[in-house]
């Protein structure tokens, strides 16, 4: 326990009332005060000379898993010098110079310590095992004839369907055949809203279906589902580490036989020194010992990089290393990527122009029906944007072509329509068109038999909390904030001044994002963070001190080279990134120094034989279980979802 004891081993910690690593403790107790009550008489001496034999027993229960650990470690973890040999030294002392209670309390306290620190890991790794226990272990496949069977989820390939009921969760990432249906998404995104998936909409794995029973085509095995990604983030997450924490296991192996040796020196040289018996240079020698024990630094940093990936998985936020979560809080700049990043990536529909005598809501009734021939996501945006104010696209359409990259051509009612962006009217030989080349927003033109009859001018819709993203940077100390896009520079700039961005660029090829990015790091005074979605940001996320992935919709190339992935695609979660990493940092700092500070008090008042082992055990354990307590206030501080 104390240390690493369950740090890259399997520890039985899957209940929380696991009652039996408390036995030990309690049977040593129970006998430490049988020990206590025979010791002395009323009349101030020892009423038995087998009192010993008490303490003994006392001893065993607490003392020998702990020299088990220390053998363990020394033979087959080859680190002889390791914190349970110091405490078994420091026990073992205690008998020879007959100070039994105290040797019985060494271990002891450090038992319950063990098992309350256990306890404590367990509730920093909850988060991350409720995560890991969203996998379901069977599913239900529709076969072509209306029959089911049940399957492990391994065995669903690609194109089969599958049904799942309410209250179950999805196994496959797929695509709804239903209407429509709710979905509890919050081991996934951390989200506590349910989301409403539309027929075709993509649905994952881990999913919750809430209100009916849904049906789903499959479209990735098992292996690749959203989940099984997750789960393989969450758990390679732990290996690693923080620069912290490979410091303290450095630290602990020189320092441990350091110490050994000085409390050695302690006990063989003070009583040529000073007028000092051997037994009580002795005890002081195992005073400096159990004190300088280093478990509150080996566990308590572990653990806080450990709870701060709880607290961000909790969140939706899917650090992939204590090493990244110590990175991002050195953040002083964030560069975003512009679509599906700080915007939706579709298209929403923001004014209309019409010409001259038009009704608007015959054109755009007419433009709907020619764009509901086309697949393209302005057309769609079109389409939609016409459904929503009611706008009926009804109109019977003959002999449609799409140019690509152009527009359309088609005949409704007898005349002739174009509809595309303005070089192709031109070549259709439109007449009367107007000058949009100042015109940032994307522009749809329309003529009818050769005539201007209006626009319908399109951007690409910002997400709802970019702005509140930024603004959340800024308060978390972030100094700078950039767009790199390959869109229209006057889009990107028109984005950063609505979002108070303070650098930005546009028109950039992935080439040119690159060697942008480069410079932004150059004249950065601290770490760069990168955040995009797509594949065209990998070399980017690459690059970055720490690269941050939308994980909803963005990319898998994205998502497997960043460092972090934001779950529900929401911008604002940088942000709490950030504030999770710097509340991690600054706990881990606040348990070095009151680690060494009390420890290096105890060792001071027990060098002027102020202090004994009692008092010595409380520096040890006492203070790395206040430790532990002080990092699972990551939990707290940083929140909920």
């Amino acid at each position: 326990m104390c240390c690493n004891h369950c740090y890259g081993k399997s520890c039985d910690t899957a209940n929380p009332h696991n009652y039996k690593r408390w036995m030990p403790a309690i049977v040593s107790a129970v006998l430490l005060a049988a020990g206590l009550s025979f010791q002395y008489g009323s009349d101030g001496f020892a009423v038995s000379q087998y009192r010993w034999v008490l303490f003994v027993l006392a001893y065993l229960p607490v003392g020998l898993p702990v020299m088990k650990e220390a053998w363990e470690e020394g033979v087959y973890g080859k680190d002889f010098f390791n914190e349970f040999l110091l405490m078994t030294i420091a026990s073992i002392g205690a008998f020879c110079i007959g100070e039994y209670p105290e040797a019985v309390a060494v271990m002891l306290f450090y038992s319950v310590g063990e098992a309350l620190q256990e306890q404590a890991v367990e509730r920093a790794k909850g988060s991350i095992q409720a995560l890991l226990d969203v996998r379901p272990e069977t599913t239900t496949v529709i076969a072509d004839d209306g029959s089911s069977m049940v399957k492990h989820p391994s065995e669903v390939l690609p194109g089969m369907v599958v049904e799942v009921k309410t209250g179950e969760r999805l196994p496959l990432d797929g695509i709804l055949l239903d209407e429509h249906a709710s979905f509890d998404t919050a081991a996934l995104t951390g989200e506590s809203v349910p989301r409403t998936v539309e027929k075709g909409g993509s649905v994952l794995a881990g999913m919750i279906a809430t209100a009916s029973a849904v049906r789903v085509r499959v479209t990735k095995p098992f292996a690749d589902s959203a989940l099984s990604r997750i789960l393989r983030m969450v758990e390679e997450a732990n290996e690693r580490k923080a620069p912290a924490e490979l410091f303290i296991r450095k630290f602990a192996r020189i320092y441990t036989p350091v110490v050994i040796a000085l409390a050695v020196l302690i006990a063989a040289v003070l009583p040529f020194v000073a007028d000092f018996e051997f037994s009580e240079s002795l005890y002081r020698g195992l005073v400096f010992l159990v004190v300088s024990c280093p478990c509150a630094l080996v566990v308590s940093i572990p653990l806080s990089y450990f709870a701060g990936i709880g607290a961000a998985s909790r969140n939706g936020i899917l650090f992939k290393g204590g090493n990244y979560l110590s990175e991002i809080s050195k953040l002083d700049m964030v560069v975003f990527d512009k679509t599906g990043t700080l915007t939706t990536g579709h298209f929403g529909v923001k004014r209309i122009e019409t010409a001259s005598g038009t009704d608007e809501e015959s054109l755009l009734s007419i433009i709907a029906s020619v764009e509901a021939m086309s697949t393209h996501p302005i057309a769609k945006a079109i389409v939609e944007y016409c459904k929503s104010k009611n706008i009926k696209a009804d109109y019977a359409v003959e002999a449609v072509e799409e140019s690509a990259g152009g527009g359309l051509k088609a005949f409704t009612a007898g005349r002739r329509v174009v509809i595309g962006n303005m070089s192709f009217l031109m070549q259709e030989g439109a007449k009367g068109l107007p000058d949009f080349s100042s015109e940032i927003d994307t522009v749809v033109v329309c003529s009818i038999d050769g005539e201007y009859s209006g626009a319908v001018f399109l951007a690409d819709e910002v997400k709802p909390d970019s702005k509140d993203a930024v603004a959340a940077l800024y308060a978390e100390g972030v100094k700078k904030t950039a767009i790199l896009s390959g869109d229209k520079s006057a889009i990107v700039a028109d984005l950063a001044k609505k979002l108070r961005v303070t650098q930005f660029a546009g028109d950039l090829l992935p080439s040119g994002k690159v060697d942008a990015f480069r410079r932004m790091m150059q004249d950065a005074d601290g770490a760069v963070a990168f955040v995009g979605d797509g594949i065209n940001d990998a070399p980017v996320l690459a690059m970055s001190n720490v690269g941050i992935a939308m994980g909803g919709l963005g990319s898998d190339a994205a998502i497997e080279t960043a460092d972090v992935v934001i779950q529900d695609d929401k911008p604002s979660k940088v942000a709490k990134a950030v504030r999770i990493g710097r509340v991690t940092k600054r706990i881990v700092a606040q348990n070095i120094v009151f680690a060494i500070a009390f420890k290096v008090g105890v060792l001071l008042l027990g060098a002027f034989g102020l202090a004994g082992l009692w008092e010595a055990v409380f520096a040890d354990v006492g203070v790395a279980l206040l430790a532990v307590l002080n990092a699972l206030r990551i939990q707290w501080v940083v929140g909920g979802k």
